[in-house]
């Protein structure tokens, strides 16, 4: 595909992440913005399972949407150590997806700090993302058309992204957040998808205590190279127009979506599906 490496810089002041980033609307990894948290040293899969080992956890895999299940409903449950023991013994589809761990143990929060750099980063939301070695998060963009800072732990993290102008280009699923989901971002298959010649993305690798910038509606595609986890923050959409999209999903689209689910059952799925190949 047409990915170009994501720039990647040692540190970044707020004049230049703003101008440079967030303005222009360009991803960027900054490689050391979190080293002076006590989380840049402590945070690791031995130790989430000592702190919060007890926790059950939903779990979500790779399998297609179905009409019967609601609005990022889990696929199954499991204890947070016996997690952490599945992805330490052997690659598995089962992902842990934005999950509010610090609710459940609020002594996290005191291993990290809001980084001042120019969002106004919600407080109330950060989320962790949990996955084995090869398990995949599907090509999709945040309800919420959130400006996204994400912090990697532990191991290393593919993520391909794709601005929100190459959306005509990626077979998106009408009424939802998503791609196509037979589209493998690893090595598309062109006779079905020839669209995809033409999206221009960005590709980038994520180390332990990297952060990537992901800016407003971007469609992002993560594969966990090793088993780890990642913490999003995030900040309400700068432009108006985003903020407008983000509105409209959030209050409108997916009750919508869900409501023709209901009435339509697996239909609705594969009508919604041949849209995005005939759009």
């Amino acid at each position: 595909m047409q990915l170009q490496e994501i720039t990647r810089v040692h540190t970044i002041t707020k004049k230049e992440f703003l101008r440079d980033y967030v303005k222009p609307q360009k991803p960027v990894v900054i490689e050391h913005l979190i080293d002076d948290w006590k989380a840049y040293d402590k945070w690791n899969l031995a130790y989430i399972k000592d702190i919060a080992g007890d926790k059950e956890v939903p779990l979500y895999d790779d399998r297609p949407v179905k009409h019967d299940e609601g609005f990022n409903q889990a696929h199954a449950t499991m204890s947070m150590s016996a997690y952490v023991d599945l992805l330490k013994k052997e690659p598995t589809n089962y992902r842990i997806f934005l999950y509010n761990l610090m609710k459940e143990v609020p002594s996290l929060k005191e291993d990290f700090k809001f980084p001042k750099i120019g969002l106004r980063l919600l407080k109330q939301i950060p989320m962790l993302f949990f996955g084995g070695e090869g398990s995949k998060v599907f090509m999709h963009h945040d309800i919420d058309w959130a400006n996204i800072l994400h912090f990697h732990f532990e191991g290393k993290k593919q993520c391909v992204l794709f601005p929100p102008s190459e959306t005509p280009h990626l077979y998106k699923v009408p009424y939802s957040l998503i791609t196509r989901e037979d589209i493998n971002f690893d090595d598309p298959d062109y006779d079905k998808f020839p669209n995809l010649k033409k999206a221009k993305g960005f590709i980038c690798h994520l180390n332990h205590g990297e952060t990537l910038y992901m800016p407003e509606g971007y469609w992002h595609y993560m594969k966990y190279e090793t088993p780890g986890f990642s913490m999003s923050l995030r900040a309400l959409p700068r432009k108006m127009s985003n903020l407008r999209k983000a509105l409209y999903n959030v209050f409108y689209m997916r009750h919508y979506d869900n409501f023709m689910r209901r009435r339509k059952g697996q239909a609705w799925i594969d009508e919604k599906n041949e849209r995005a190949m005939s759009n």
